[in-house]
């Protein structure tokens, strides 16, 4: 179906059932929380009840998003579950046990990710929507909602950090529309970005030093890393890891990097890819078990780091090379002019 057919069919979904839980993936980001607590605002402004539900701990800088307080931990029985930006239930930041004992009840996906898979009752994929906030956006104008300024400050931060602030390569002038619409709408771009950008601890600095301390840089391809020693001796947390990755791939001639944190067993690692987009950086992800998009995916490795190093910077570098070929196939060679 094309996105007014799935539009049209989700919404007549909803009108017809009172409740239901909201819920994202694990370790969720921007576009998990504000996409979120965004459908949430729309569903009760169409008179249903709704609940967002995340088992992981929200980022600081996303505390001030209206009813970012209303998140609960506990999954709960309703008409209808939603999971927003997940390719299964078991990849969602919920206690599976709960959600188990809460069945039976609909089941609804709505994603972005080229890598989605049609898991629920009722599934929507836009793999060229910039955001999950932007299908939800979609979603209210549909709906005839008014966009208040609660449903503004939630989609437009979505919007904003999972386009990487507008830089990714999805980005197209309906991204800017939607935003303009949404400042309109009584929304501060500078309060939204500030809060995000500009109020981060000082642990998150301490260890995005560490992690560039820890750069390594061959070709075309980047990547660094922090361990778990490394991120206890600043007292980092998880979400102090969030964009490293954005910096790596700022580098001068790099066309994809990889952030790669070691997790508490000491065996596996959680890796961030980026690309500036000519490399598809999703297809790396995919073989290890992982997903996302063309400029932006991520996956987890099981073993050593430089058994994981080896194994994803040689795909990469295949890519980057890959890349390089087909550049030089289609810029023409220049001609000799003989007087």
């Amino acid at each position: 179906m094309n996105n007014q057919a799935s539009i049209s069919v989700l919404l007549d979904v909803i009108r017809k059932r009172d409740s239901f839980v909201i819920t994202s993936h694990i370790r969720p980001d921007g576009d998990a929380i504000g996409s979120s607590l965004g459908l949430m605002h729309l569903l009760e402004a169409m008179g249903k009840r709704a609940t967002v539900v995340f088992v992981d701990e929200i980022p600081p800088n996303f505390h001030f998003l209206p009813g970012v307080e209303r998140i609960e931990r506990r999954f709960r029985k309703a008409d209808a579950a939603i999971f927003l930006e997940c390719d299964s239930v078991s990849r969602c930041s919920i206690d599976r046990a709960e959600f188990d004992g809460a069945q039976p009840m609909l089941t609804i996906n709505i994603d972005h990710h080229r890598t989605g898979r049609d898991f629920a009752d009722y599934n929507w994929i836009d793999a060229e929507a910039p955001a999950v906030g932007a299908m939800v956006y979609d979603l209210v104008v549909a709906a005839g909602v008014t966009i208040t300024t609660s449903i503004a400050d939630c989609l437009y931060a979505a919007i904003l950090t999972d386009t990487g602030s507008f830089n990714f390569s999805g980005t197209g002038a309906s991204t800017f529309a939607m935003a303009e619409r949404l400042i309109q709408s009584g929304t501060s771009a500078s309060d939204v970005a500030r809060a995000i950008y500009s109020c981060n601890p000082a642990s998150k600095v301490r260890l995005l030093g560490i992690a560039l301390s820890n750069l390594q840089i061959d070709e075309a391809v980047c990547w660094s890393y922090v361990t778990v020693e490394e991120m206890e001796s600043v007292g980092a947390s998880v979400e102090d890891c969030e964009g490293v990755a954005n910096h790596l791939i700022g580098i001068t001639g790099i066309e994809a990097a990889v952030f790669m944190r070691e997790m508490p067993d000491h065996k596996q690692f959680r890796l961030s890819l980026r690309s500036r987009g000519n490399v598809d950086v999703s297809k790396a992800a995919a073989m290890f078990g992982g997903g996302g998009h063309q400029s932006a995916s991520g996956c987890s490795m099981d073993g050593s780091l430089e058994e994981v190093v080896g194994l994803v910077v040689g795909q990469l570098h295949v890519a980057c090379r890959e890349l390089a070929k087909q550049q030089t196939v289609a810029t023409p060679q220049a001609s000799t002019l003989i007087a």
